[in-house]
């Protein structure tokens, strides 16, 4: 499958952007913002352009917002995906940026949030990040996870989800088109211990929720319901 529209609308990345700041978690560098007295954490997953993004981190601050105690790991260690780099074309970057290894290092992060006195938490990972939480909800440390315009995630993945999950996908995405969506959400249908939602956004293409220009209301309203459904789902599982 071709990841070439992954790479479409790549972010003007920021340090400095966000609310919170920038601290060492589980061995990451990591974007952290809210409040640790909530006692409820969330833990965000970027996709392939990295936890600098302007409207991750901004999205970051709206969960924190909500009342939660939210990271942001820099899983791709100081090496997001640029699309300018020819020497690094993305199935090159893909091999050494593998979900697989996100997913074992989001778990000292996870461990890091537990030992700070955070007795829930939940996850949400976009594209790339997408099966990274996929990957944790297939064991029982999380209390909910949420992907959005997943990239890499299979229906054997779906079957091995334990913990609450939604799924928010876009009309136009060669990544995980609605017809796969369907089929997740056949699955789900299936698996009635575990809770499902499964959204497919019109007139929106595979990164809406975290790719779009802030001055294009058109483009902003459904990142904004995007990131409401998001956020409902943790309200109701991460508690």
């Amino acid at each position: 499958m071709s990841g070439a529209q992954c790479c479409e609308n790549p972010p003007t990345l920021s340090s400095s952007s966000g609310n919170g700041c920038v601290q060492q978690l589980g061995g990451l560098q990591t974007y952290v913002t809210g409040s640790l007295d909530s006692k409820l954490g969330i833990l965000l997953v970027s996709d392939i352009f990295g936890y600098e993004a302007p409207n991750l981190r901004n999205l970051a601050d709206k969960v924190a917002a909500a009342g939660f105690y939210v990271v942001v790991p820099d899983f791709l260690h100081g090496d997001p995906y640029v699309p300018e780099n020819a020497e690094k074309p993305l199935p090159i970057w893909i091999k050494s940026h593998g979900t697989d290894k996100g997913a074992e290092e989001a778990k000292p992060v996870i461990e890091a949030l537990k030992s700070k006195g955070i007795s829930a938490v939940g996850a949400a990972g976009m594209c790339w990040g997408a099966k990274v939480v996929g990957e944790l909800g297939k064991s029982d440390e999380l209390k909910a996870i949420v992907m959005a315009h997943p990239s890499f995630v299979t229906v054997d993945d779906i079957k091995e989800i334990k913990v609450p999950i939604s799924i928010l996908g876009a009309e136009t995405d060669k990544m995980s088109p609605p017809e796969l969506l369907k089929q997740f959400e056949e699955v789900l249908s299936t698996k009635t211990e575990v809770d499902s939602f499964v959204k497919i956004f019109p007139g929106v293409s595979h990164g809406w929720t975290v790719r779009y220009n802030n001055e294009d209301e058109a483009a902003v309203k459904p990142a904004e319901e995007a990131h409401k459904d998001m956020l409902e789902w943790f309200a109701k599982y991460v508690k």
